[in-house]
């Protein structure tokens, strides 16, 4: 069966396919980063990699434009020996072991107030799995009103702080949460650092506590921005209190 012109063959496919994989990890860039960068689709990028569709030369051509880099070698060269990670994160996340954390990973409902109104909750999905081709955690929300600000990215679990943190880093533009390692009963309280959208293009930065609250654990969770007459609204607010009160995370009052 002839290939067309211009799709790549099976073996071309697949050293481009590992290739990708082995850039993602060292740069410990998402998948939807890249997908997003080479202005693909992330389904397309999934598929090529998966070894599901060959890779055809215009998708080539935009992932090495995104990657900064050739992703074609000439015919008959052999493809690089990938060195095992051995399930090991980067010593930039903290270098654990997917054994050491795989309690962490699942998915949870996550807290925190509403900036819009004080006396609302916004809640949404997080979840937490582990990534075979960053060898890390990584996380992603959903659930969200706001879905265009949906956020995802790396976790790091250092041993030194005792604490985890879900990192995003978007062309540069940062968003942080830092929580505690979960409770015997599975939860993480902590602290948010983002930005918030004001009027036209304003942003201002903006911390606030945050919930983790495993899913297991909420019957028929409720999502979105949530007031008083919600059912969970009462519990979901006592979590948010417990990070401040336990205390998991301190808030500095007044201005020195």
């Amino acid at each position: 069966m002839s290939i067309p012109d211009n799709e790549l063959s099976d073996e071309q496919s697949r050293q481009v396919a590992e290739t990708i994989r082995e850039e993602i990890a060292r740069r410990r860039m998402s998948r939807q980063t890249l997908a997003e960068q080479a202005k693909l689709s992330l389904s397309t990028l999934e598929k090529a990699l998966g070894g599901r569709r060959p890779f055809t030369l215009a998708t080539i051509v935009r992932l090495e434009q995104a990657l900064g880099m050739s992703l074609r070698k000439p015919a008959g060269t052999p493809a690089a020996p990938q060195a095992p990670s051995g399930g090991i994160a980067p010593d930039s996340l903290g270098s654990y072991s997917r054994r050491a954390v795989e309690w962490i990973e699942g998915t949870y409902v996550t807290l925190r107030p509403s900036f819009g109104d004080r006396e609302a909750i916004y809640a949404y999905r997080t979840d937490i799995v582990w990534d075979d081709a960053a060898s890390s955690l990584v996380f992603r929300e959903g659930a969200r009103l706001d879905a265009a600000f949906t956020q995802f990215g790396e976790v790091a679990v250092p041993n030194q702080s005792g604490f985890v943190y879900l990192v995003t880093n978007r062309h540069g533009q940062h968003r942080l949460i830092t929580v505690s390692r979960p409770t015997i009963t599975g939860e993480m309280y902590g602290i948010i650092t983002t930005l918030l959208a004001g009027r036209g293009s304003l942003l201002t930065p903006i911390a606030a506590p945050i919930a983790l609250l495993p899913l297991r654990n909420v019957d028929e969770p409720s999502f979105g921005r949530l007031g008083a007459d919600d059912r969970h609204y009462a519990s979901y607010r006592e979590h948010l209190r417990k990070t401040v009160e336990e205390p998991f995370a301190l808030f500095a009052q007044g201005v020195p």
